[in-house]
């Protein structure tokens, strides 16, 4: 015997009924502190902070970077590693 209840509520009113806590503020906070996070990361993600960060570290930096992505470049055309 097979029995099927169908229960058309709101979430808030199944929360409520089975005695679980109301979230939504937490919710709220949790969402609003995702937001300034991204905000911030976006931020620093931006081209001029980019290279100021990237020439921080000086000519050896710049230099190495240059060597990896010439190493990369290499690999993908199947040219040899450089030793």
């Amino acid at each position: 015997m097979k029995i099927t209840v169908e229960i058309d509520c709101s979430p808030i009113e199944a929360r409520t009924f089975l005695g679980l806590p109301d979230v939504s503020d937490l919710n709220a906070r949790l969402v609003e502190e995702m937001q300034a996070r991204m905000s911030a990361n976006m931020a620093m993600v931006s081209p001029d902070e980019l290279m100021k960060n990237w020439m921080a570290f000086g000519a050896g930096a710049q230099e190495q970077f240059t060597k990896l992505m010439t190493q990369a470049a290499g690999m993908g055309m199947g040219a040899p590693r450089p030793k």
